[in-house]
C-alpha cells in the first residue's frame, strides 16, 4: 500500500454525481507508475458550487482538478485564465494551480478524443465526419475535428440552434447536416448519451447506414461495447470505444499537473479493471 505523508500532493475530480467516476482509478495508477507521492480523490460538489471548489483548491494547495458535470461552464468563468479552446467552448475540464498561485482552466476533451482516434489508426485529417450531438461533448469534438484538418464536419442534432453553434465552432468546415450524410462519411461519431446505462441497446442511428471502410466512434462508456459499436463491427466498420477519450483527456491533465509523460496503457488498464468491478457490483 502506498504510504501517505505530510508531503503527499493532492489532485481530484469535482462533479455531481461523481462517486462512479473512473478518474481516481486511472490517475492513481499513473501516480503509482511514476512512483509519485500524489493521491487523487473524488469530491461530490453540488451544482453551483464549482467556483467554491476553486477557492478550496487555492486554500488547501490542491495541485490539480478534473471537472465534470455540472461544473464545466461555472469553472470556466471562475478561473484566472482559460486556454483558447476552453475559452471558445466556455467549458473547463482540467484545472492547474501554477506556482505563482494562478488557476488555469483547460479543456482536454477534444485533444483526448483525437488521441484516441489516432491510437486506433484513424487520423481525422482529410476525412468527412458526421458528428451526432451538439451538447458540451459535441461542441468540444466539433472544434477539435476542425482543428485536426477534417474535410467536412456535419453536425446532426434534434434541435437546430445547438447544431448551428457546434457547426460554427468547426468553421470553415462545419455545417448542419442530416442522417443522410452518414452514408458518405468516413468517420461517424456519437457524442450523445444514446445507448448509455438504462438506455443500453438503443442506437443513435439506423445501422443500415453504416458500411465497411468507415470508422465509428462512441463516447459512451456504460456499456463499453455499445450497440452502436456492435453494429459498426457487423457492418465491417472500425469501432472506437469511449474509454479511449476518457483515458487520453486524463493523460493530458496528468502531464499538465506533473510535467511527466502519462502512462496511457497503465491508465487504461486501471480504468478497465474499475469498470469490470462496477459491473460486478451492479
Amino acid at each position: 500500500m502506498r504510504r501517505l505523508s505530510g508531503q503527499t500532493r493532492l489532485a481530484g475530480v469535482i462533479g455531481s454525481p461523481v462517486r462512479h467516476s473512473l478518474s481516481p482509478a486511472l490517475h492513481n495508477a499513473a501516480f503509482s507508475f511514476h512512483e509519485l507521492d500524489w493521491i487523487y480523490l473524488a469530491f461530490d460538489v453540488a451544482r453551483g458550487h464549482g467556483p467554491d471548489a476553486l477557492h478550496g483548491m487555492r486554500a488547501l494547495g490542491i495541485e490539480g482538478l478534473s471537472v465534470t458535470m455540472p461544473h464545466k461552464t461555472d469553472v470556466a468563468a471562475a478561473v484566472d485564465l482559460c486556454t483558447p479552446a476552453a475559452s471558445r467552448l466556455q467549458a473547463v475540464n482540467a484545472v492547474v494551480r501554477r506556482p505563482n498561485g494562478r488557476i488555469e482552466g483547460h479543456n482536454t476533451d477534444g485533444d483526448g478524443f483525437l488521441a484516441s482516434l489516432r491510437q486506433a489508426g484513424a487520423d481525422p485529417s482529410g476525412r468527412r465526419v458526421v458528428l451526432l450531438g451538439a451538447g458540451g461533448a459535441g461542441r468540444a469534438l466539433a472544434l477539435a475535428l476542425a482543428g485536426a484538418g477534417a474535410a467536412d464536419v456535419a453536425i446532426v442534432n434534434r434541435s437546430p440552434h445547438p447544431a448551428e453553434t457546434a457547426a460554427g465552432l468547426a468553421y470553415p468546415v462545419g455545417r448542419v447536416g442530416s442522417v443522410a450524410d452518414i452514408t458518405t462519411a468516413d468517420l461517424v461519431v456519437n457524442a450523445t448519451s444514446v445507448g448509455m446505462g438504462t438506455d443500453a441497446g438503443a442506437l443513435p442511428l439506423d445501422p443500415a447506414l453504416l458500411h465497411a471502410g468507415q470508422v465509428v466512434a462512441d463516447i459512451v462508456m456504460h456499456p463499453l461495447d455499445t450497440a452502436l459499436l456492435q453494429a459498426a463491427r457487423a457492418a465491417g466498420a472500425t469501432p472506437v470505444d469511449g474509454l479511449g477519450m476518457l483515458v487520453h483527456q486524463a493523460a493530458l491533465a496528468f502531464t499538465l499537473w506533473t510535467g511527466l509523460e502519462a502512462p496511457v496503457d497503465a491508465m487504461r488498464a486501471a480504468a478497465e479493471a474499475e469498470l469490470a468491478g462496477q459491473a460486478a457490483e451492479s
